[in-house]
């Protein structure tokens, strides 16, 4: 039985690959001394021609081919392929010591399901990392990352890192690029994964040839997943303070109309920014929802408390008859403005706030027609949207098997890398 398995995504690292395989083996060999763990080496090659695969086999690694490419997409067959119970992930360019992860596996031994390694909390050796990764770029996503999710991590993005398998599982990890990294800790922060940190030493990459990290390129990708895994923050709170602030100038601006009272100083041009701002913050709120009941589905998101109390208004037919009646609603004061222009000779009308309400009255609700077909197709053509979605803890594994405490010892003067 396979216990640990040390999983390294290769494109053409026959370079590095040798050394890397080396210290996973050390690092298994210490592993199996200290708990009697049984381990494995996956190599997930993404396509390489320069031998790496050969190279793999020769020195006893499994070779796991992944057609489709990408970092996370290697990553993810090598996961996929792995028979221990606890994964290990390190990049094959000589840049971690694989003996750091034995804090890690001691970590999910001890309950946690994710252990990622801290470079700042650890070490950066001269020339291993960009200044602009480090000082700017990292800090600045990971920032993001824990201010939108709350992962409490202070390294997003090292290379080098453990969970268990159930975890993998339950993650549903799709990331095929670079930002798959901040995949895993998004999802697993989600579905409040217990997540733990070590210390670990970046070195130098031992290849004589550039990094396939793009940094603005990977760096956007990045930030694009957060974004896009973040639907409140992206659409939902930008469209509520928009809305708020929209329906009350004006509401505002009604009374006074309807009141004959001069108590405000909006005008025209209030009306008009009012009433097309009210309009996109209806689209944002649905997209907000939409993003929600898909993180749902997909079971890397948990429904929360207040859908509930939502659920007999979130279904397709009550959507349409809200949207048929803003849009009926609408075209009533539409066609007032109508009769009263008539009225009055087709002379131009000087107050432009009742055209405005009617035209958004029917904007609200054709966009709420479209949406309410839009948040069926994202919970699977279902016209309640609450109904029957899965527990996102669901997992192909019923029960998460059970960990023995870890035991927890100094490494040995010879473990260290020097």
């Amino acid at each position: 039985m396979i216990d640990v398995s040390v999983v390294l995504p290769c494109l053409n690292e026959s370079r590095t690959l040798g050394h890397c395989i080396e210290g996973a083996q050390r690092t298994l060999d210490l592993l199996k001394t200290r708990h009697s763990l049984a381990g494995e080496i996956i190599v997930a090659d993404n396509g390489s021609t320069d031998g790496s695969q050969e190279l793999g086999r020769r020195l006893g690694a499994r070779v796991v081919d992944v057609s489709h490419p990408g970092y996370g997409a290697a990553v993810c067959g090598g996961f996929g392929a792995a028979r221990g119970r606890y994964l290990v992930m390190g990049d094959a360019d000589g840049s971690y010591d694989f003996l750091e992860a034995v804090p890690m596996i001691e970590a999910l031994m001890a309950g946690a399901d994710l252990c990622m390694g801290s470079r700042f909390k650890g070490d950066i050796k001269p020339g291993a990392m960009p200044w602009k990764n480090r000082y700017f770029g990292n800090p600045v996503l990971t920032g993001i990352l824990n201010l939108l999710f709350g992962a409490g991590v202070d390294d997003a993005h090292c290379g080098l890192r453990a969970l268990t398998k159930g975890c993998f599982k339950r993650l549903r990890l799709e990331g095929s690029g670079m930002e798959f990294a901040s995949e895993m800790v998004i999802k697993a922060a989600l579905l409040h994964q217990r997540i733990a940190e070590v210390p670990v030493t970046l070195w130098p990459d031992r290849r004589d040839r550039p990094p396939h990290l793009r940094p603005w390129r990977d760096g956007w990708r990045h930030l694009r997943h957060l974004l896009m895994l973040s639907p409140y923050w992206l659409f939902a709170l930008p469209a509520g303070l928009g809305g708020i602030v929209s329906l009350a100038i004006l509401v505002t601006m009604t009374v006074t109309w309807l009141s004959s009272a001069e108590v405000t100083r909006f005008g025209n041009y209030w009306a008009i920014l009012a009433g097309s701002t009210l309009t996109l913050s209806h689209i944002g709120v649905v997209l907000g929802l939409a993003g929600q009941l898909y993180g749902i589905r997909k079971r890397y998101r948990a429904a929360p408390r207040f859908l509930s109390f939502l659920a007999r208004w979130l279904t397709l037919e009550a959507m349409l008859v809200a949207g048929l009646g803003a849009i009926a609603t609408g075209l009533a004061i539409l066609i007032g403005v109508v009769v009263f222009w008539s009225a009055h000779s087709l002379e131009a009308i000087a107050n432009v706030l009742p055209a405005v309400l009617g035209t958004c009255a029917v904007a609200i609700g054709m966009q709420n027609i479209l949406g309410g077909f839009l948040l069926a197709i994202v919970s699977g053509n279902e016209a309640e949207f609450l109904r029957g979605l899965p527990s996102p803890q669901w997992s192909e594994e019923p029960q998460r098997p059970a960990e023995e405490p870890a035991r927890r010892r100094a490494a040995a003067p010879g473990d260290r890398r020097p």
